[in-house]
C-alpha cells in the first residue's frame, strides 16, 4: 500500500502539471471503488486547480467550486498522460486539463477513492478527525510524551493510529523504532521522554529521506512519472527477517502486531 512518501511524491509529480490548469472534462469509467465516485465530480469542469495538497494519505485536488479527494487505496497509482491516451484494464477515472495532459487514477483493486467537498475539504468526515502531520511542528516530542501517558497498547500499533498521528505506516513505523532502538511490543506508556524526542526526530528522518528518493518501491507503487523510488534499498529491518542486522548481525525476527507485519532486532531494540 502506499504511505506518506508515496502520496506526497505523488503530489509532488502531479503538481506543476495541475496548478492552474483548467478541467475541460472528467471521465468516470467505473464508479464502483471504495465509495461510488460521485456525480459531483463533474463539477471540475471549466474549472481551475487552484492548489494540490495532501493530508495524511489523501491528495486534495482544489478548483474554485470545491476539491476533489483522492486515495490511492492498496494499489491505485496516478500518472500524467496525454489527452487521448488510450485506457488499460483499471484505469478508472481521468481529468482532462486545457493543457492537453489528463490525471489518470489506475488501481486493480479498487480500494482507492475520488471523492467530491465544497467549502473545507479539511473539514471533510474522513478528514475531521486525523491527528496531526508528521513532518510539522504539531508532532513535537512533547505532544508524543503527552499522548503517551497511559497508553498500555504496544507502540508500534499506536505509532500507526492516524488519530494520534498521521502516515506514520507499518514501513516506516518499524524502521524508526529500529533507528531509536526501541522494542515495537512495548506499551506507548512505557516510553521515556527522551525516547519520545529521539522517536520523533526518527520518524520525520525516515520519511524526509523517503520522499527525497522518490518513496518506496513494493509490488504496486510507482511515481506519476513512471520511475520508482529508491528508499527500499536502505529499509534497515522492513521485510528482512532472518537477515542479519545491520548493527550486530543478529538474525532479524517479525511478529503479527494489529494484523501486519512487525519486523525489529531482539538484540538492539529494548
Amino acid at each position: 500500500m502506499p504511505e506518506l512518501p508515496e502520496v506526497e511524491v505523488s503530489r509532488l509529480g502531479i503538481l506543476p502539471w495541475l496548478v492552474g490548469q483548467t478541467v475541460t472534462r472528467v471521465v468516470v469509467r467505473h464508479r464502483q471503488l471504495r465509495w461510488p465516485v460521485p456525480e459531483a465530480l463533474c463539477l471540475l469542469e471549466g474549472c481551475p486547480i487552484t492548489q494540490v495538497t495532501r493530508r495524511a494519505k489523501y491528495l486534495l485536488l482544489h478548483s474554485t467550486l470545491g476539491t476533489a479527494i483522492l486515495h490511492l487505496g492498496m494499489s491505485g497509482r496516478l500518472r500524467i498522460l496525454p489527452v487521448g491516451t488510450p485506457p488499460v484494464l483499471h484505469d478508472h477515472v481521468d481529468i482532462e486539463l486545457a493543457n492537453g495532459q489528463l490525471l489518470r487514477l489506475h488501481d486493480p483493486r479498487r480500494f482507492g477513492a475520488v471523492l467530491w467537498t465544497e467549502g473545507d475539504a479539511l473539514a471533510h468526515p474522513l478528514l475531521a478527525s486525523l491527528g496531526p502531520e508528521p513532518l510539522t511542528d504539531a508532532f513535537n516530542p512533547d505532544y508524543l510524551w503527552q499522548r503517551s501517558r497511559r497508553r498500555h497498547s504496544a507502540v508500534k500499533p499506536w505509532l500507526m493510529d492516524n488519530h494520534m498521528v498521521v502516515g506514520v505506516g507499518n514501513i516506516y513505523a518499524n524502521e524508526a523504532l529500529f533507528a531509536t532502538r526501541i522494542d515495537p511490543r512495548r506499551a506507548a506508556s512505557s516510553l521515556s521522554e527522551a525516547e519520545c524526542a529521539a522517536l520523533v526526530a526518527a520518524i520525520k528522518t525516515v520519511l524526509q529521506r523517503a520522499i527525497a528518493q522518490g518513496g518506496t518501491t513494493l509490488r504496486d507503487f510507482t511515481r506519476a512519472d513512471g520511475k520508482p523510488g529508491y528508499f527500499v534499498q536502505e529499509l534497515a529491518v522492513y521485510g528482512r527477517a532472518g537477515e542479519g542486522c545491520v548493527v550486530c548481525g543478529h538474525p532479524l525476527e517479525s511478529l503479527r502486531q494489529a494484523q501486519r507485519t512487525t519486523f525489529f532486532c531482539p538484540y538492539c531494540q529494548h
